[in-house]
């Protein structure tokens, strides 16, 4: 900035605290807007991602009716149909029942869907900044 005689214009100290706030909201919508473009690139990704799992998941379950029923007919050319057909029901129900109990066993590990960790070290900045708690000097 200058004046008329080409000498740089010094501004005083209250007139640069006096732009503090407006540079501050300027710089946080700059973030803002930075980050919204970010999460908007990378939820496209995520989404074109996450239909593609959902496409081959799709597949690989009529894949799995296939094995399936690869698995009777291999079984019908030294049993009745229905016997095989049995046999591997009973195969089947026996791996759902032992998945379904260790996935009970690891939902019991899971202690709570709340971040207990997080929340104690929130609580704990809450109270250093009230300067009852706990904390570093």
């Amino acid at each position: 900035m200058t004046d008329d005689d080409g000498v740089k214009a010094r501004r005083s100290l209250f007139q640069l605290i006096a732009d503090l706030p407006a540079l501050f909201v300027a710089l946080l919508k700059a973030e803002l807007a930075q980050l919204k473009e970010e999460l908007t690139t990378k939820a496209k990704y995520a989404g074109v991602g996450i239909g593609l799992f959902a496409f081959a998941a799709g597949l690989g379950f009529f894949a799995l009716g296939c094995l399936v029923a690869a698995a009777i007919l291999g079984l019908a050319l030294v049993l009745p149909g229905w016997a095989s057909a049995l046999i591997v029901f009973g195969g089947l129900l026996l791996i759902a029942a032992v998945l379904a109990l260790i996935g009970v066993q690891s939902l019991k590990r899971m202690d709570g869907a709340a971040p207990q960790k997080t929340i104690a070290s929130i609580q704990e900045d809450v109270e250093a900044v009230k300067g009852m708690g706990r904390y570093d000097n």
